[in-house]
């Protein structure tokens, strides 16, 4: 098969029009051109008069040497790579060993134990929350209710952060062994709809993820594997070697118990906080790791739909549109969309008692009324919390707390039209724009509950926005606050055979360990720390 990528169409082409484009570029008749498979579609909005669908297809030909040997220089035809995940190693027949213990069900961890399981070696999946039904009864008692459960929530429970998200299924990490071909066919087989694996830009949505998650755990327990829920780790037993090393015993459960191991899986995800306390304070390996603040910024989806497609706005082969912005301030600031949720809401995302975080999500259809985006500001350890490994749990708590008081309690989240922000002054009312988020918004002024650093840099940036896309800067868009977790504040640092680079036996992975950011990453990164796992059991 050839692998034919960069064919562009006219939006509204039929599908009669593919054979000739695929025959055209390759140089071939069409009694040479066997068939094809759609492998990958976007599209080219940058006319909105002449929107593009660029697709990749998998061709198959006659001649497939010939055609391959008079295009070599082409860098848009080549060989179909081999793209199936084979296991580096499975445990022997009868394998009987100390059993690999994953902490955390987000997509990190719940893809370590996949493969764990796929390898014959049945993993035990420890999480400190719930099933995932369970977990969105109590994530639906915050938002309707204003009630937290800290152990169960938008962070904590099987699916992770993710399941709770636009679920976003692409990302900018190299993948030379398309182990994201892996992660999207195995959500495909756990009810996913297919066109996951061909579309540039793959979403799946809340709902769907809840049926995903409970399928795949299914399929782990199926093969061997163990969960366990409402069970934090609250502290690890090490061994201090000969050389001085630390190493893995085992782990000290909530409930009480001890639970032997010697190889962990740490996919805590970027919210785990006492964990990554209890870490430090064991001598494990924790740095201080850039992220970003801010707000989520909502507007009229139709308003993003026109802005980005013209006369083309919501048709059926493009959908709700999106976009990414970023501008570098005069305050040597960098200002930047994130997680931008086309036809979704603004959710309350806290994991903590006082505190209100905001997020994004959607589901498949992204068809709710409004677009939102995070519109945040990156920050760093050196120039914004210096003092320590852990600061920067220290920074997102002082301004989530003090979102909570802007807010006016009850998890209500404080919230301003642009045109007061930039105005510098409060709202006392919101405009024609309706914020999403629940329990509520109440009007204020967010730079009480923001550094003065990111008020500057976001004033700037808006109308910056606003000359690329219509109606950005509109006085009544409304904005959220706050953002805080767009990434793990720490790293867990490892070595390159995956283990924290001070303890042997500690696999740190995923969001939470300064590896990953978004669902498909997270979940790459986590067979790889399950080959990793794999590979030094059974050489042991």
């Amino acid at each position: 098969m050839i692998r034919l990528s960069g064919l562009s169409l006219p939006l509204d082409h039929s599908p009669d029009a593919i054979a000739p484009a695929i025959c055209a570029r390759l140089g071939i008749g069409a009694d040479a051109l066997r068939g094809w498979t759609l492998f990958k579609r976007g599209n080219d909005a940058r006319r909105k008069n002449a929107i593009l669908l660029v697709y990749t297809f998998d061709v198959d030909v006659t001649d497939e040497a010939g055609v391959l040997a008079r295009l070599a220089g082409d860098k848009d035809v080549r060989p179909s790579p081999d793209m199936a995940w084979h296991p580096p190693v499975r445990a022997p027949a009868g394998w009987t060993g100390t059993r690999p213990v994953v902490i955390g069900a987000g997509p990190c961890g719940l893809f370590a134990g996949l493969v764990l399981a796929q390898m014959g070696l049945r993993p035990i999946i420890l999480d400190r929350g719930k099933v995932v039904r369970q977990r969105t009864k109590d994530t639906w008692g915050l938002w309707r209710r204003g009630e937290l459960n800290p152990d169960s929530n938008v962070q904590f429970g099987e699916g992770g952060a993710g399941t709770f998200s636009d679920g976003k299924l692409y990302c900018r990490v190299k993948d030379p062994r398309f182990l994201g071909r892996k992660v999207l066919e195995e959500f495909v087989r756990a009810g996913a709809p297919d066109d996951i694996l061909w579309e540039a830009h793959p979403h799946i949505g809340t709902f769907r993820l809840v049926t995903m998650v409970e399928s795949l755990r299914e399929t782990i327990e199926e093969l061997g594997g163990e969960y366990r829920w409402q069970t934090r780790v609250d502290d690890l037993a090490l061994d201090r070697r000969g050389d001085g090393a630390l190493a893995l015993r085992g782990l000290h459960l909530s409930d009480g118990s001890f639970l032997e191991a010697d190889h962990v899986v740490l996919a805590v995800g970027h919210s785990a906080r006492p964990t990554f306390e209890m870490l430090h304070a064991r001598g494990v390996h924790v740095e201080a790791k850039p992220f970003s603040i801010g707000v989520r910024i909502e507007h009229p989806q139709s308003w993003i739909d026109a802005a980005r497609y013209g006369r083309f706005a919501r048709h059926p082969d493009l959908g709700a549109a999106a976009y990414s912005l970023v501008h570098h301030a005069s305050n040597d600031r960098t200002v930047y969309s994130f997680c931008m949720c086309p036809g979704g809401r603004v959710v309350a995302a806290t994991s903590e008692e006082g505190r209100v975080v905001t997020n994004g999500m959607s589901q498949y259809s992204r068809a709710e009324f409004n677009a939102n985006s995070g519109f945040v500001v990156a920050i760093d350890p050196a120039r914004d919390y210096p003092d320590g490994p852990l600061a920067g749990i220290a920074f997102q708590r002082h301004w989530e707390s003090l979102a909570y008081q802007a807010g006016g309690g009850g998890y209500q989240a404080p919230g301003q039209r642009v045109e007061d922000f930039l105005a510098g002054r409060a709202s006392t009312a919101l405009g024609t724009v309706t914020p999403s988020y629940k329990p509520g918004v109440t009007p204020t002024d967010l730079s009480q509950c923001l550094p003065a650093f990111a008020v500057e840099a976001m004033r700037e940036a808006i109308p910056v926005f606003g000359r690329q896309i219509a109606r950005y800067d509109h006085p009544d868009v409304v904005m959220t606050g706050v953002e805080t977790r767009t990434s793990s504040p720490v790293r867990i640092t490892r070595g390159k055979d995956f283990q924290s680079i001070n303890v042997t036996g500690l696999f740190p992975g995923g969001e939470g360990a300064g590896y990953a950011g978004g669902i498909l990453s997270a979940a790459i990164d986590g067979i790889k720390l399950g080959e990793a796992v794999a590979q030094s059991i059974v050489r042991q």
